[in-house]
């Protein structure tokens, strides 16, 4: 009898136990259409979601052991509700990330969790300081079909100590991003918010085929340098129904960093912005550059609200760049409370190293610029090019800006360009007689119909 005791006792023991793994399994079958074929669960490989326990090793080995599941249509990590403390880890192809709501990634506050990499080859350096980087905590280096994506869960980078210690100088290396993609397609991440990255939050670079949609991302507003979504010599990219809230650049374009950019060559283009909502404190809500030295073509941003920023739209480059921003449909913006509304500056002085080219130009040509209403702007706008490097067939058609008081209009020089139906009235230089209004209008009707 005592022994039958101690097997019942055990058998309801296991029962009970099992309840909350069933529980878990019965979430992790209920992910939404788009899931994997097979699924596991970040418990079953003895993470802890309390958010003290580390689950480094964890993560990894999970993604370890997904990776047996990519020639049979790959697998879905699930984390369930709970605060899931981890260092770095890399992912792997034909994977799911699935964030349950409730459940939240939350960066370790200790650098030896983020190891030490070499810089990416278009930039010669770190983001902060010369030499090696920080990994991010999510990584993926040439990938296939790879999702990060939830029930508006959270990926918290705890940044706030790597702020402190960039702006008290006691970083050894660049700070890390939350999420990066090297060399990887068919790339999405949705349905998820990201928090407090130490430098920029989503980082897809040298990648194609990428879309971004449904996420919302935060940082401190007085958080140093900390960019948004930042799409780096990419091609066929997508970011739409999100909004971003950072100090500094909310989405900013790059393509490299003079002659490392120059060299490495691989541009950003085809890149399709849709409804987005974008603040940034410090910065450009909507960014080109100023690392653009690969080069940066074929860009179509609509429906963009923008709001309580220091500049609105923002082209920045610099001798020493070489490279071209070019072919850019901008259409549909509203903005409020914005300093800047529009930026075009050819000083953007630094440089990796103390060596650069200056003979290295920018060109700068084909930007357009439709249906831009403002309310509360306190200059409409700033263009500055570059001696024997002027920007060119800058166009604006249909803008009104409603000025705060005491407030500038326009400075322009070293640019040329078309304007039709803009308030305040813009410089002379973008009233150019020798400057058609069919650019303008071709690159916006393109524009209209490519995301159509």
């Amino acid at each position: 009898m005592k022994g039958l005791v101690v097997v019942l006792a055990l058998v309801l023991a296991t029962a009970l136990g099992s309840a909350g793994e069933r529980e878990l399994r019965l979430l992790r079958d209920q992910a939404p259409p788009g899931s994997r074929p097979h699924s596991v669960t970040i418990t079953e490989f003895g993470a802890v979601g309390d958010g003290k326990t580390l689950n480094t090793v964890p993560f990894q080995n999970a993604v370890f052991y997904v990776r047996s599941f990519a020639d049979k249509g790959g697998a879905q990590l699930y984390v369930p509700k709970g605060r899931w403390l981890t260092g770095s880890f890399n992912l792997t192809s034909h994977l799911t990330i699935y964030l349950e709501k409730g459940a939240v990634i939350i960066g370790s506050k200790e650098s030896s969790q983020w190891p030490i990499v070499e810089p990416l080859p278009s930039y010669g350096q770190g983001l902060d300081l010369p030499g090696p980087r920080h990994r991010s905590l999510i990584n993926g280096y040439n990938l296939t079909d790879v999702v990060i994506t939830g029930n508006n869960g959270l990926i918290d980078g705890q940044g706030s100590v790597w702020w402190q210690w960039l702006r008290s100088h006691k970083l050894n290396h660049s700070r890390p991003h939350l999420v990066e993609f090297l060399y990887s397609e068919e790339i999405v991440i949705s349905n998820l918010t990201f928090l407090n990255s130490p430098a920029w939050s989503i980082h897809p670079v040298y990648c194609s085929n990428v879309k971004v949609h449904n996420v919302t991302i935060e940082t401190s507003l007085d958080a140093p340098r900390t960019d948004g979504i930042v799409p780096d010599s990419c091609s066929n990219l997508c970011i739409e129904d999100s909004t971003v809230s950072v100090s500094h650049d909310a989405i900013s374009l790059k393509s490299g960093w003079d002659k490392y950019g120059i060299s490495f060559g691989r541009p950003t283009s085809d890149i399709h912005i849709n409804r987005v909502n974008l603040l940034s404190s410090s910065g450009a809500a909507l960014a080109f550059g100023s690392e653009m030295s690969g080069g940066i073509s074929d860009i179509h941003v609509n429906h963009l609200r923008i709001r309580d920023s220091y500049k609105g739209i923002s082209f920045k480059t610099s001798p020493g760049r070489g490279g071209y921003i070019k072919q850019v449909a901008i259409s549909d913006v509203q903005m409020k409370d914005v300093h800047v509304g529009i930026e075009f500056t050819g000083n953007c002085s630094s440089h990796p190293g103390d060596s650069f080219d200056p003979s290295q130009l920018p060109v700068i040509n084909q930007i357009t610029l439709k249906n831009l209403v403002g309310t509360n702007i306190s200059v409409a706008g700033v263009l500055s090019g570059i001696d024997g490097a002027p920007f060119t067939a800058i166009c604006l058609s249909n803008l009104n800006f409603s000025m705060a008081a005491d407030s500038a209009s326009w400075s322009c020089s070293k640019v040329a360009g078309y304007s039709e139906m803009v308030f305040p009235e813009p410089c002379t230089e973008l009233r150019d007689p020798s400057s058609s209004s069919s650019i303008c209008f071709s690159l916006s009707r393109y524009s209209a119909i490519a995301i159509a």
